[in-house]
């Protein structure tokens, strides 16, 4: 009682001591909590770190793989690493940043965003996100498990997009990816002449393996410019599967690690492209209501300001039911389908939704999947099918159902003499 000097003292000594006590606690426990900040780790003369053009680089543990990193100033001044992880055994990351004309080495701690969409495999798609130093605007960055360590032994990746330009193009398509020694080729020169009548400038592929004959016509159209060629070769590293889920097939990663390579797209051309389309190279957004993608979007923006992601439903035009009204002579030796002769699509199944394919502004979109997008600035909308829908040609998916219970649709046609014409200069120039 004398120590309290009465009750109330007591108390407000107890108080004290106990605000006291708690504030140190927090002060040390948040001493001990690593800082995002980045940190001078130390001085160099140079930046010594090897640069790797490799479209995909396992890191030391083999449980990371980098694929490319990219400027983002949309939440702060960020790297934004695009990566595979493995979702359980990769618990830190930290990005190493060199700058120079002052050679100083700075170190940040990663957040490391797994994308929710791993459909069960193991291994995932995911942003490796840091801190950028303040008075510094890093060319490169390297990844590692570790603070510490030598830069010079570790790969160094370009951060792209550090300079925002006009953009070149209106559209990019993003296909990933082509695998299965893909040998489809009429069908891919009738999708391509048909993404280039609606507006494309440039087609993005993460190719893994095709045919030698696709690989000539792949040659043809990077040669004119219209084709950018990401090699994909994911399964030198990881046990692949060509199924959507683990459940149909328990491997590290489904359908060639697609999710990862269209986000990579979506930031390979956030600056230089005004929309990115992410569909297959068996798909085409058909407008209906348009002559073209521009005309198309430019009311679609119109109508619904501020929006992001525009959804457009997927119909199947099996490949099985045949109208033959355009049968080129000298189409038939060329491997493929020939998509002028399937004009008959499924009817909607009941209680099952159609998946969408997008058209989206990249610099609203933070991750995309592959039938919607998981973060993003803006709205999704989707499309009425009036407007457009997804021309799919592919083995149906109601197979059992009479030809008189499809859809006769021959939107396809409108764009027949002009398709016909292009797709028979190509193979013309690619001597098939």
């Amino acid at each position: 009682r004398m120590l309290c000097g009465g009750k109330k003292s007591c108390f407000a000594a107890t108080v004290c001591i106990v605000t006291l006590t708690s504030m140190v606690t927090l002060s040390y426990l948040r001493l001990q909590r690593p800082s995002h900040q980045p940190k001078i780790i130390y001085e160099v003369s140079k930046c010594r770190g090897e640069i790797t053009n490799s479209a995909i680089t396992p890191l030391t543990d083999n449980r990371t793989f980098i694929v490319s990193a990219y400027f983002d100033n949309r939440e702060g001044k960020v790297t934004r690493v695009i990566g595979i992880v493995h979702h359980e055994d990769v618990k830190e990351l930290f990005c190493w940043f060199c700058c120079q004309p002052n050679g100083k080495t700075y170190v940040s701690k990663a957040t490391i965003d797994v994308h929710s969409d791993r459909f069960g495999f193991p291994y995932g798609a995911a942003d490796i996100v840091c801190l950028e130093p303040e008075n510094c605007d890093p060319t490169h960055v390297s990844i590692h498990q570790s603070p510490l360590g030598n830069i010079d032994q570790l790969p160094s990746f370009e951060i792209k997009n550090r300079k925002a330009e006009p953009f070149p193009v209106d559209f990019t398509v993003c296909i990933s990816a082509m695998f299965g020694h893909y040998n489809n080729v009429l069908q891919f020169v009738q999708s391509m002449e048909m993404y280039k009548i609606l507006g494309v400038q440039k087609v993005v592929i993460y190719k893994n393996n095709c045919s030698h004959l696709m690989e000539k016509v792949l040659r043809l159209y990077m040669e004119e410019g219209t084709v950018e060629i990401i090699p994909w070769p994911i399964n030198s590293h990881l046990r692949v599967s060509s199924e959507w889920h683990f459940s149909m097939d328990g491997k590290d990663i489904g359908y060639y690690g697609q999710i990862t390579a269209l986000n990579d797209c979506l930031y390979r051309n956030m600056q230089r492209s005004k929309f990115v389309i992410l569909n297959d190279a068996d798909e085409i957004i058909l407008p209906l209501k348009h002559p073209d993608w521009k005309t198309m979007m430019s009311s679609l923006q119109e109508q619904n300001p501020g929006t992001a992601v525009f959804l457009f439903e997927n119909h199947i035009f099996p490949e099985s039911i045949s109208t033959p009204m355009f049968n080129i002579l000298s189409w038939n030796t060329v491997p493929g389908v020939n998509i002028l002769n399937h004009v008959h699509r499924e009817p909607d199944r009941k209680d099952v939704i159609n998946p969408k394919k997008m058209i989206v502004d990249p610099r609203k979109v933070i991750q995309t999947s592959v039938h919607s997008v998981l973060r993003a600035y803006g709205n999704s909308v989707n499309v009425p099918m009036d407007v457009a829908l997804v021309y799919h040609c592919r083995k149906p998916l109601q197979a059992n159902l009479p030809r008189e219970s499809l859809i006769r649709d021959t939107t396809l046609w409108r764009y027949n003499s002009s398709l016909i014409m292009n797709v028979n200069k190509v193979l013309y120039r690619s001597v098939l």
